[in-house]
Parts: structure tokens; C-alpha cells; sequence
């Protein structure tokens, strides 16, 4: 019985230390620095990206009109205004990837996707909504950057 009670008070201590040592700290200049609210989260919009209307598109129009999506993407990303974009897997729902935009509103939302040439050329199209998430999230561009040998 003493030994069961050592062992569990020993373990006690270890799993107490290691909180300790995980534990993080907040930090008020990065929160107000990413506009978190007190959660650490904030308002972003959620986009959708769908196979658009736009199926008459040739093969050499297409490529083009997609390098011209890549050069918004980053464009946006270097601005600020778009925090995580990526395409799906090939799947049966026509889903082609997903923004999620650094804007409190769906027109704000808007207004960028209007500048992406495939959306335009309805080759995608978009479903915008609100969401909220970590303000974290404002960081992955910069993370991407330092892990991405190659550049898109």
C-alpha cells in the first residue's frame, strides 16, 4: 500500500512539472497585434471554392486563368487578407479548395474574390460565410513561408 501510494504521489509530481513546463503564457501584444478577442479568436470569412459554370474553357485559356488565381492567391496572402487557401482532393461534390479570408465581412469577402481571374471566368465559383477561429491563424502565412522550399 505505501509503495501504490509513492508511486502515485510520484507520478503526481512528474505530471504537475510537466504542466508547468508546457504551460504557455499569454502574450497581450500579439493578441491586440492579431485583433483576438479574449478567447484568442476573431471574425474571419470561410470561402468554398466549387467547379464554376464554365466548362466551354480550353485547355491553354484554363492554364492561364489559373496561373492568374496562383498570383491573386499570393497577392492576397501578402497582404494580409488571406490567411489559409488550398485545393481539395479529387472528390465527387465538385469541392476545389477552400480560402479563409482575414475580412469581418461577407461584401469584404466579396470584393476579393472578384479579383480572382478563375472565379471570374466562372471557372470556380465561391460560397462565402462567417466564421470564427484562432487569431493564430493570421500566422501561417509567415510559418508557410519558412517550410516551403519550393515556391508556388
Amino acid at each position: 500500500m505505501k509503495k501504490s501510494l509513492l508511486i502515485f504521489f510520484l507520478f503526481g509530481l512528474s505530471s504537475a512539472g510537466f504542466a508547468r513546463e508546457t504551460e504557455t503564457k499569454y502574450d497581450d501584444n500579439l493578441a491586440k497585434s492579431l485583433n483576438a478577442d479574449e478567447y484568442g479568436m476573431k471574425k474571419y470569412v470561410f470561402c468554398l471554392l466549387k467547379s464554376g459554370t464554365n466548362t466551354k474553357a480550353s485547355k491553354e485559356e484554363t492554364k492561364k486563368l489559373f496561373e492568374g488565381h496562383m498570383a491573386n492567391i499570393n497577392k492576397l496572402a501578402k497582404e494580409g487578407k488571406l490567411v489559409v487557401a488550398g485545393p481539395f482532393m479529387k472528390n465527387d461534390r465538385n469541392y476545389r479548395g477552400i480560402y479563409i479570408f482575414n475580412v469581418e465581412t461577407v461584401d469584404e469577402a466579396k470584393a476579393l474574390v472578384a479579383t480572382d481571374p478563375a472565379i471570374k471566368a466562372n471557372l470556380l465559383e465561391a460560397e462565402l460565410t462567417p466564421w470564427y477561429s484562432s487569431a493564430a491563424l493570421q500566422e501561417i502565412p509567415k510559418i508557410h513561408d519558412k517550410i516551403a522550399k519550393t515556391k508556388m
